[in-house]
């Protein structure tokens, strides 16, 4: 059997089913504050003082009172920004909100935090709130590659981080790395990876670096001063698959890994398409039937909770087939695929039969693989699933 093959047979085997939490409910704060933007960052972040920080809490009680919601959430996960970068006794009073407004999250609640904001009493205020899952955002262990893209911490700083953090005894830890960095070979990538499983966390997730508009690296990419490189990324992302893959990392989707039972639930919910509640600036939900976003704008988000009323951006009516392709599209980065007796059962009608002609179509070019009435990714097809999502969508 050929190295290929081999890689193939491995797949279907690590393709089990991950429970589909189809009556889950999620729960996304989004804390806007940054200590400075990095070089890459074009999530909504702003600068604020006490005051500001302060407006923000009274901004999430209001928005918390505006939802109606009498269904327990599953998950939760506060995400920013920078949540750390907040007091311990604003953290109690957020989680407080949460807790007072939807109840303990039943299954799992994560906190992202930045390894220069991470102090002791903090994690003492997530463990005793219920928080059961810290993500921390590492990067790179490289001092030089963390300079590039303008992060705030070093080395040393993300050891110690995370020390403290594993101190506290949370149910899971997840470090996030980046890859095809400027100026990062192979060996500093392979270093960061061994840096990574060294410290043995419960699951790792791994992003290709993108360059986004209104970034200081968008600017530089512009300028010339730094290039993109198709062929590097994807040479990056086989070390990653092959490297953590040996280290006992499971990869669940295209920028996941973890240890099992440990897989992000929070995101799993969002990737089968399932509700969500955003709260917070630039948050977005799908819930009941409608898919919207808060304005990714403080004094905007304030102002019209202030007056009685949760405004959004680009609201939109989901229908059963732009759920189904929305399921498709964000299915395919799992490495689970999709499920046709999941989607039948979720969706009827005529182009549920037309998508499943169009995926046997498909399997003859060897970026689909099917077992069963799953259909999933190879590790080629993984390469370009952006690629494969679109052409998916073409089916009448």
């Amino acid at each position: 059997m050929g190295l290929n093959e081999v890689r193939t047979a491995e797949l279907k085997k690590s393709c089990q089913r991950i429970p589909a939490y189809s009556s889950a409910l999620g729960l996304y704060l989004h804390v806007p504050f940054c200590s400075r933007p990095c070089d890459f960052c074009a999530f909504f972040q702003v600068q604020t003082d006490r005051e500001g920080i302060l407006h923000y809490i009274d901004g999430i009680r209001r928005e918390i009172e505006l939802v109606a919601c009498d269904q327990e959430i599953d998950t939760c996960f506060c995400g920013g920004g920078t949540p750390s970068l907040l007091p311990a006794n604003d953290l109690l009073e957020l989680g407080n909100l949460i807790v007072d407004g939807f109840g303990q999250p039943r299954k799992e609640w994560t906190v992202e935090m930045a390894p220069s904001s991470v102090k002791a009493d903090k994690l003492r205020v997530l463990k005793d709130l219920g928080v059961n899952r810290v993500s921390l955002g590492v990067q790179s262990f490289d001092d030089g590659l963390l300079e590039a893209l303008g992060r705030p911490h070093t080395h040393s700083q993300a050891m110690a981080a995370y020390e403290l953090i594993r101190n506290q005894e949370f149910e899971s830890v997840n470090v996030d790395l980046m890859f095809a960095l400027p100026g990062q070979n192979r060996a500093a990538l392979k270093e960061d990876l061994n840096r990574a499983v060294a410290l043995n966390p419960d699951h790792i997730s791994t992003y290709c670096l993108t360059f986004e508009e209104d970034t200081v690296l968008y600017v530089k990419l512009s300028e010339g001063k730094v290039s993109i490189d198709s062929d590097l990324e994807a040479e990056h992302y086989e070390i990653v698959w092959e490297q953590l893959g040996e280290a006992g990392y499971e990869q669940y989707e295209i920028s996941n890994y973890a240890k099992p039972g440990k897989q992000c639930l929070h995101n799993i919910n969002t990737w089968r398409m399932n509700d969500w509640i955003g709260l917070g600036p630039s948050a977005a939900s799908q819930f009941r039937g409608v898919r919207s976003a808060n304005p990714s704008d403080l004094n905007r988000w304030q102002e019209d909770l202030e007056s009685g009323e949760r405004s959004s951006e680009d609201s939109l009516s989901l229908t059963e087939d732009l759920l189904l392709e929305d399921s498709v599209i964000f299915g395919f980065r799992m490495n689970e695929g999709i499920d046709f007796r999941d989607l039948s059962t979720r969706f009827k009608g005529k182009k549920i039969d037309a998508l499943r002609s169009r995926l046997d179509a498909m399997l003859t070019g060897k970026l689909i693989l099917r077992e069963g009435e799953q259909y999933f990714l190879s590790e080629e097809g993984r390469l370009v699933a952006d690629a494969i999502g679109a052409e998916i969508m073409s089916f009448a």
